[in-house]
């Protein structure tokens, strides 16, 4: 706490930023003006709290009240209710949905009562923009501590002993990387930051970064000082302009405090850091793809052997890891290997950071224990199914990743578990899906994702995942034949046996999952010609219930291509011939007399 008497901390995420939190602020800080209270209220815009659902929110301090759904327009009550006569805004508060009472700590909150955070530690606490703020809550001691104390020997051995496993998707050992990259000689060698996070709904690199910069140079200070580099890259998309702003910001800030550049901290270490943008191709998330992007080259994958960490960018020895490994870096060395290790399960060491979305309660970002169930982040943490509708499955590891049934809700989620149930851990998406979705058409949405993400390198991939589309596409057509689930099977099980890099070895994942657990929906599908969820259109119909049917007319006025006939006050009829599926008819019925078959 600062010497201010109360401080208004904003969420300035982009979701955030997106629902007016810049104008908040800018009311607030007029407002305070106004008021005469300069001296005794600071405004802080933060990175992300996470509770992405709730936002804008604003945190008062230091009581910790937690006010959601905020406007510009509540600034003034806020202000002369809250601070000046110490009263909270009840109709700003969060209500608990068990007990409809409201909540006014976050602590209190289920949504973040089984979290534990360690890579998002500073997000929604401090200002990003602001060094003096990472520097106040142990910022850049790990640096010191291993420049003055720790040899780059021990550095390495300390994070190996942590058991921390790279967080972009592979789970490599992150010290293992860091030995074999220091271990390699060259007379230049290259630490990267892969910030290039292309899976749909996946939003944890982007939300460090915007929340707390200054944690992944520092860890790749480290890095720099174990392996042997002097110079840093970090690759990020360009449709993340918060993060690259708020990065640019971060960076020039290290320099101006010698935290980067020459002799750092009064040692004989010399690094400093560049920035580079992708064009937001999803296949560069691949180091190797990543690395010849930032050479100017097409981001294609090259086979390993030999590794960046060998062979990298422009062939000389690199170590490249993505943004949340990086931000566990300096709590590991402040806090101790053993300290780390002793969170998680006995392969998967630490927390993990979920993008959660989908038809869930409280869409949001949240970082949990590794070992902690589905069933807890569904349902604990996320507030359960949206509008009460059943729990059909979980798609964990974005478009890689596969879909879990309510049979692995009980799974306690690391590398292993998730990849013997079928899917993955991933970058950190996790799309939950109710029984609204249709299990074949997700699985068409995904492999369209990553048949217009395929670089086209190899044939596998760029021929063998359109085949896949096709027989997707034609199966939700209505126009699937029975030896079509076979023949995805086949195709599926070859692109991933013979395709270059990750994304086509794991493009087929949600076409075999949903295969697995839902066969049913494909079978209905291709036999009967109908989909059970109602979303595929090709295979809709709508019928009138002739019984409920009262002849108001109603449908037949706003059909937009004359497809229902009917005399006023006699039943309806609808010509499938002309009909275009379009709903309008059964979202205009008030007599349920319409159905969806």
């Amino acid at each position: 706490m600062s010497e201010y008497n109360t401080q208004i901390l904003i969420c300035g995420g982009t979701g955030c930023q997106a629902s007016e939190s810049e104008e908040i602020g800018k009311s607030f800080r007029e407002l305070i003006g106004e008021l005469g209270l300069e001296d005794e209220v600071q405004v802080v815009v933060t990175g992300c709290f996470g509770f992405c659902e709730k936002g804008p929110i604003v945190k008062m301090m230091p009581d910790k009240t937690f006010y959601v759904h905020v406007t510009p327009a509540d600034t003034e009550e806020i202000l002369k209710e809250h601070v000046v006569k110490g009263r909270q805004i009840e109709r700003l508060l969060y209500k608990d949905p068990k007990t409809k009472q409201p909540v006014s700590d976050s602590q209190h909150m289920d949504f973040y009562k089984k979290q534990l955070r360690i890579a998002l530690r500073n997000c929604g606490f401090i200002d990003p923009e602001n060094i003096d703020e990472y520097i106040a809550r142990d910022g850049y001691m790990a640096l010191g501590k291993c420049l003055s104390e720790m040899t780059p020997e021990q550095v390495i051995e300390e994070v190996k002993k942590s058991g921390l496993r790279g967080r972009g998707g592979g789970g490599f050992p992150t010290g293992l990387k860091w030995e074999i990259t220091a271990k390699v000689p060259g007379d230049k060698k290259y630490v990267v930051c892969n910030a290039d996070e292309g899976d749909p709904g996946a939003f944890m690199d982007r939300s460090i970064l915007e929340g707390d910069p200054h944690s992944v140079i520092e860890a790749m200070a480290i890095n720099a000082y174990c392996t042997g580099s002097d110079h840093g890259l970090v690759y990020i998309r360009a449709e993340y302009p918060l993060a690259v702003a708020r990065l640019k910001t971060a960076l020039k800030q290290a320099r101006e405090y010698g935290l980067l550049g020459k002799g750092i901290l009064g040692a004989d270490f010399n690094f400093d850091i560049e920035i580079r943008y992708g064009a937001g191709a999803f296949v560069c998330g691949e180091e190797t793809a990543l690395i010849h992007s930032m050479e100017g080259l097409r981001g294609e994958p090259t086979f390993k052997p030999p590794f960046p960490s060998e062979h990298g960018y422009y062939g000389k020895p690199t170590n490249v890891n993505n943004v949340e490994t990086y931000a566990n870096i300096p709590v590991i060395i402040n806090k101790g290997a053993d300290w780390f290790a002793s969170i998680g399960t006995e392969k998967s060491k630490g927390t993990k950071v979920f993008a959660l979305a989908g038809a869930i309660n409280n869409v949001g970002l949240i970082e949990v224990p590794m070992g902690t169930t589905l069933r807890e982040v569904i349902y604990d943490i996320g507030g359960g199914i949206k509008g009460g509708k059943q729990f059909k499955a979980v798609q964990t590891g974005g478009p890689s990743g596969g879909m879990l049934t309510s049979e692995f809700l009980d799974t306690p989620i690391d590398y292993d578990n998730l990849l013997a149930a079928g899917s993955m851990m991933g970058s950190g998406g996790m799309i939950v899906l109710d029984e609204s979705d249709c299990m074949v058409a997700m699985a068409k949405f995904y492999l369209e994702f990553t048949l217009e993400e395929s670089c086209g390198k190899c044939s596998p991939c760029r021929i063998g995942n359109k085949r896949l589309y096709e027989i997707l596409e034609k199966i939700t057509e209505g126009k699937g034949e029975d030896a079509d689930i076979e023949r995805l099977k086949i195709l599926s099980h070859v692109i991933k046996d013979t395709s270059l890099c990750g994304l086509g070895q794991t493009s087929p994942n949600p076409v075999l999952s949903s295969i697995n657990y839902f066969i049913n929906e494909y079978d209905a599908h291709v036999k009967d010609h109908r989909c059970p969820a109602g979303q595929c259109k090709a295979l809709l119909r709508y019928e009138v219930v002739e019984d409920k049917c009262t002849g108001c007319t109603l449908c037949f006025r706003n059909c937009p291509v004359g497809a229902i006939t009917g005399e006023r006050r006699a039943v309806h009829y609808i010509d499938q011939s002309l009909c275009i599926k379009c709903g309008v008819c059964f979202d205009k019925c008030k007599f349920d007399a319409i159905v969806m078959v």
